[in-house]
């Protein structure tokens, strides 16, 4: 999967996962195609049936991809891949800043797993896992806890691109399966007695009065 079809993969689920996005994937690629031209001659009707079963918003998620698809043919001849190798990083990252749908972590992925750059490269969806190892609870911000995984990532992984994308495979990894948002499994936690959140939790409940 190249750069572009990424942008449009990204976009076929939602709420975001590999399962919803790989299921709305297969059907768009079936039912209508994913290259530019493909996506810009279907009915939008068309288009979002194709996304209906991939999750909530499926309207949004088609306006979406006919976005991205007019921005590459407009602005980069339909072939975003060589328009790319002609970038620097950080000039790669504004373009795929200015495309609907894709902030910080999504550019920041694109740019570690593309090769462009071994950024620091943090979940969009684990952005709790470095926070609650390094710190404890997380901020409340979510642009405050990407910069947070961020410095993590550049505190403790080197700077090449296997151990970056490594260090993000298994932060995602280790956010859906034990660090969960809203329910975290300490108790499972392989790295529970390194943990800032979880030896913060223990210590609470020790200074607790005793009924």
């Amino acid at each position: 999967m190249d750069r572009y079809e990424f942008l449009i993969w990204w976009h076929c689920g939602y709420p975001a996962s590999d399962a919803r996005c790989a299921r709305g994937w297969t059907s768009l690629k079936e039912r209508v195609g994913v290259r530019p031209e493909q996506l810009l001659q279907a009915k939008p009707a068309t288009l979002t049936a194709a996304l209906k079963a991939s999750g909530l918003i499926p309207e949004l998620r088609t306006q979406r991809v006919r976005l991205i698809a007019t921005a590459v043919r407009r602005e980069f001849s339909g072939n975003l891949a060589r328009a790319f190798l002609q970038m620097q990083p950080a000039e790669i990252r504004r373009v795929l800043k200015r495309l609907p749908g894709i902030a910080d972590p999504g550019a920041d992925r694109i740019v570690l797993f593309g090769g462009f750059s071994s950024v620091a490269a943090v979940p969009s969806n684990a952005t709790q896992v470095p926070v609650r190892m390094q710190v404890g609870p997380v901020f409340g911000s979510y642009a405050r806890d990407y910069l947070e995984g961020q410095k993590l990532i550049d505190s403790e992984v080197a700077p090449g691109f296997a151990a970056r994308q490594r260090a993000f495979l298994l932060l995602k990894i280790h956010g859906q399966s034990l660090c969960r948002r809203s329910t975290p499994n300490c108790e499972a936690c392989p790295i529970a007695n390194r943990c800032a959140f979880r030896n913060g939790a223990t210590a609470s409940r020790a200074r607790q009065p005793k009924p």
